[in-house]
């Protein structure tokens, strides 16, 4: 399952240029070599985007930042605001809670912030 924010879901009738059927993210050219054809845009002939390729293209467009780094990046803020466990295991599609602690790492800025909401003694005043 994949939710889009209010952003992208605004830019995918873009992206998708009326097709209905598909996938999403296509090359930029027909496919070469024969593909299933749930990999193959049949109005266009375009084929699905590679992972690879999708990432040559988000580094190029970002300097240097990876998709690796992205999804790092996505669910340690989705941490730091306070997603709990079970939120971030769906979130990511890990199964494990060792896995998803390799990505999500809460600075210790962030872990204040937490705990300092959470303060009886602040609460008070």
């Amino acid at each position: 399952m994949i939710v889009w924010r209010t952003g992208t879901a605004r830019l995918l009738p873009r992206l998708l240029e009326g097709r209905r059927a598909g996938p999403v993210f296509t090359t930029d050219r027909r496919a070469r070599v024969e593909l299933p054809p749930a990999d193959i845009d049949a109005g266009s002939g375009k084929a699905r985007l590679s992972y690879r390729r999708a990432a040559e293209l988000f580094e190029a467009a970002t300097g240097g930042w990876t998709l690796h780094q992205l999804r790092h990046s996505a669910l340690t803020h989705a941490a730091e605001d306070g997603a709990n466990t079970s939120t971030l295991l769906a979130y990511s599609g890990h199964t494990s809670v060792a896995s998803l602690a390799r990505y999500a790492r809460v600075s210790g800025e962030a872990l204040a912030r937490w705990q300092a909401g959470r303060d009886p003694a602040a609460r008070k005043r």
